[in-house]
């Protein structure tokens, strides 16, 4: 069975990335709203699969919708949360007056 080119450059791309090549798997699934790749990985790699703000995450899902324009295809990623993973908090910001009660200056 032939491996598609969006699961092989997937692939290639995030096990140079992370910690733990051999936890890496993916999904691909075609549905008539194109190519869905889900990942899964170890939870200590998900930092950096993600990057900061989501940009790693990001820039991997252009290249990839490259890739499927290449071949004709609309590819998506999905990134698994792993298993037990704690809720990630949303940031607030804070006024000026805030952070400098904070400081306690």
């Amino acid at each position: 069975m032939k491996q598609e080119s969006d699961v092989q450059f997937l692939e290639y791309v995030v096990k140079a990335l992370v910690d733990n090549p051999n936890d890496v798997k993916i999904v691909r699934t075609v549905d008539e709203m194109g190519v869905l790749l889900t990942l899964s990985l170890s939870p200590a790699d998900m930092g950096k699969i993600i990057g900061r703000m989501g940009n790693t995450a990001k820039a991997i899902r252009t290249l990839l919708r490259v890739v499927g324009m290449k071949n004709n295809a609309r590819v998506n990623l999905k990134i698994n949360e792993p298993e037990g993973a704690a809720p990630r908090e949303m940031k607030t910001t804070k006024t000026v007056d805030e952070a400098m009660a904070d400081l306690k200056i």
